[in-house]
């Protein structure tokens, strides 16, 4: 447990932190998963609409800390690539 006024208030940060980052993981995820079952689907149309949607998404986790760069950048890859291969 933290002993110092200022141990006390870094703990309360860290919970509210750990909060917010939850759940904009969870959105994040639940993009992804959106852009997943239209692939799964095999509906190209409705694939580049989701992943139009994710990409935001994930860019906005790496600006807040929550997801590393490249592995936004490599998300991204594979899942245009999956869903450019519908197309073909």
């Amino acid at each position: 447990m933290a002993n110092t006024r200022q141990s006390q208030k870094r703990a309360r940060q860290n919970d509210a932190r750990f909060e917010i980052n939850k759940a904009r993981r969870s959105r994040i995820r639940t993009h992804l998963r959106a852009v997943e079952e239209a692939i799964a689907t095999g509906n190209a149309d409705t694939a580049k609409a989701a992943l139009a949607a994710a990409q935001p998404e994930l860019m906005r986790g790496v600006t807040k800390g929550v997801l590393h760069k490249n592995t936004a950048a490599r998300k991204m890859s594979r899942l245009s690539a999956r869903v450019k291969a519908l197309n073909v």
